[in-house]
C-alpha cells in the first residue's frame, strides 16, 4: 500500500458537514439544468435565431471549456499544495450567479446573429465561473480519508441534493419565464430569481467543504512542476481515459434529452405545459431511487450498477422514439425510466473518478477533475447541438416570442427521433466504452482488505 494510500484510510465522515458539501450541488444544479433545458428554445423561439445558429452559439462556448477547465484544475491543484486547501477558486466560483442573470439579459431590439452573440459571451464567463467552483468541489473526496464505498455515500449526498436543485430550477424555469407566454422579460425574472438562490446555496457549500476539511482532510502535498504535462499524464491514465470518454457519451445523452424537452411538450405531446412535468418525470425519480443506486453499488459493484443505468436509458429512449401513439402515460413512464437510469449516471461515476484518482497514486487531484469537468461542459454543449442538428436537418423554422409557425412533417419528425433514437445509439457507444474500465473490481478487493482490517 502506498503512502498516499495510507493517508486516504476510510474515515466515517459525519452528516453535518456531509449536508453542508452538499448543499453546494444546489446552486450547480441550477446551471447544469436551466441553459440545458431553456436556452436552445431561447434562442429559437423567443429570440428568433436560426436552429444552426443556437447550436453553434451553444457549441462553441464548450471549446474554450476544453483548454479552460484543465487549466482551473491545475491552479486547484497550486492552490492546494500552497495553502493547503482550495478556497480561493470556490470564492470565484460564486459569482457564477451574474453570469447566469446576464445570460438571460438580452438588450431589447437584439435579435438573430446579435443576440447569439450575447448569450455566447456570457455563456464563456458562467463556464468559467462554473469551472472555477466545480472543480475545486469535486477535487474533496480525493483530498479526504476516505475508501471505497464513503466515497459513493459522500456523492450519493451530493446527488440528492443536485437531483432537489435540478428539479426545482427545472420545474420553477419555466413556470418563471411566463409558461406558454413567455417573453423576455420573464426569462430575465426568471433569471434574476434563481441566481439569488444560486448564490446563497454555493456559499452553504463552501463552508460545508471547510468542515470536511476539518474532519477528514489529507495533509496537502509538496508543490511540483504541472501545467500541461500533469494534463498529458491524465490522459495517459488508461482507466481514466475509458471511465472519461464514457461520461463524455453519457453527458452528451443527457444534455440532449433536456435541450428536447420543450419541443417535444409543444410539438409531439400538443402541450408546452407538459415540459414541467416531463422534466419531474426525468429528475425527481433520483430523489427515491439514489439510496437503491448506492446498495445497488455496494452489492454488485460501481461498474455494473452503472452499466444496467445505461441500459435501462436506453431502452427508455427508444420508447420515446414512438411518441404519441404510445400513449401520454406510456411516454411519461418512459421519461421516469430515463430519470431512474439518470440517477444512478450522476452517482456511480462521479464516485468513480476518486478510485482513479486514488489508483493512480497521484497529488493531481484538481487536475484530473479539470480534464473530467471539461468533458461534462462538453456533453452539455454537444447534447443540445446535437438536437439542433435534427431540427435543422428536419427543417425546423425559428420564430420569436408570440409568432405561430406550422412546422412540416420532417420537422416533427426530427423532434421526435432526435429526442428517441439519438440518445439511445448515444449511449449505447457509453456502454461500450465503459466496458474497457476495469479498475471496479480491484478498487472493490481493496476496500474489503481495508474493512477487514
Amino acid at each position: 500500500m502506498t503512502g498516499l494510500d495510507q493517508r486516504r484510510q476510510a474515515a466515517a465522515l459525519p452528516r453535518g458537514p456531509l449536508a453542508g458539501f452538499a448543499a453546494g450541488s444546489l446552486g450547480m444544479g441550477v446551471w447544469v439544468t436551466v441553459p440545458g433545458l431553456l436556452l436552445l428554445y431561447f434562442l429559437t423561439d423567443v429570440l428568433a435565431v436560426a436552429p444552426w445558429l443556437a447550436g453553434l452559439t451553444l457549441l462553441l462556448p464548450k471549446i474554450a471549456d476544453v483548454l479552460l477547465h484543465p487549466w482551473v484544475g491545475h491552479r486547484c491543484d497550486v492552490e492546494q499544495a500552497r495553502r493547503g486547501h482550495r478556497r480561493r477558486l470556490l470564492l470565484v466560483g460564486c459569482a457564477l450567479p451574474l453570469a447566469f442573470a446576464a445570460l438571460f439579459a438580452v438588450p431589447g431590439g437584439w435579435r438573430g446573429a446579435s443576440a447569439a452573440a450575447w448569450v455566447a459571451l456570457f455563456f464563456v464567463a458562467g463556464n468559467l465561473l462554473f469551472a472555477a467552483y466545480q472543480v475545486p468541489y469535486l477535487a474533496t473526496p480525493a483530498d479526504l480519508r476516505i475508501g471505497y464505498h464513503e466515497r459513493t455515500r459522500l456523492m450519493a449526498f451530493r446527488m440528492v441534493v443536485l437531483t432537489l436543485g435540478i428539479l426545482v430550477s427545472g420545474l420553477l424555469a419555466p413556470l418563471l419565464a411566463g409558461g406558454d407566454d413567455a417573453t423576455r422579460a420573464g426569462y430575465l425574472r426568471m433569471a434574476a430569481l434563481l441566481a439569488v438562490g444560486m448564490l446563497a446555496a454555493m456559499a452553504v457549500g463552501v463552508a460545508g467543504i471547510d468542515r470536511l476539511r476539518r474532519t477528514a482532510a489529507v495533509a496537502a502535498p509538496p508543490h511540483r512542476a504541472g501545467g500541461w504535462s500533469t494534463l498529458v499524464a491524465s490522459l495517459r491514465d488508461r482507466q481514466f481515459r475509458w471511465l472519461v470518454g464514457a461520461y463524455l457519451a453519457m453527458s452528451t445523452t443527457t444534455h440532449l434529452v433536456l435541450a428536447g424537452v420543450p419541443y417535444y411538450a409543444e410539438y409531439e405531446l400538443g402541450r408546452p405545459k407538459l415540459t414541467t412535468v416531463l422534466v419531474a418525470a426525468f429528475v425527481a425519480p433520483a430523489l427515491l431511487v439514489t439510496p437503491a443506486w448506492l446498495a445497488v453499488s455496494r452489492r454488485v459493484g460501481k461498474q455494473r450498477a452503472l452499466l444496467a443505468a445505461q441500459l435501462a436509458f436506453a431502452v427508455g429512449a427508444l420508447v420515446l422514439a414512438v411518441g404519441r401513439p404510445a400513449g401520454l402515460p406510456v411516454l411519461v413512464g418512459a421519461v421516469a425510466v430515463l430519470g431512474v437510469a439518470f440517477a444512478g449516471m450522476q452517482l456511480l461515476p462521479f464516485s468513480m473518478l476518486p478510485d482513479v484518482i486514488r489508483a493512480a497514486d497521484t497529488d493531481r487531484a484538481g487536475t484530473y477533475t479539470g480534464v473530467w469537468t471539461a468533458t461534462e461542459a462538453t456533453g452539455a454543449a454537444l447534447g443540445p447541438y446535437a438536437y439542433a442538428l435534427c431540427l435543422a436537418a428536419g427543417g425546423f423554422v425559428a420564430s420569436t416570442a408570440g409568432q405561430a409557425v406550422t412546422q412540416s412533417a420532417g420537422a416533427l419528425a426530427a423532434i421526435r427521433y432526435g429526442f428517441g433514437l439519438l440518445p439511445a445509439a448515444v449511449m449505447v457507444v457509453a456502454v461500450l466504452l465503459q466496458r474497457r474500465y476495469t479498475l471496479d473490481a480491484a478498487a472493490r478487493a481493496d476496500a474489503g482488505r481495508d474493512g477487514a482490517a
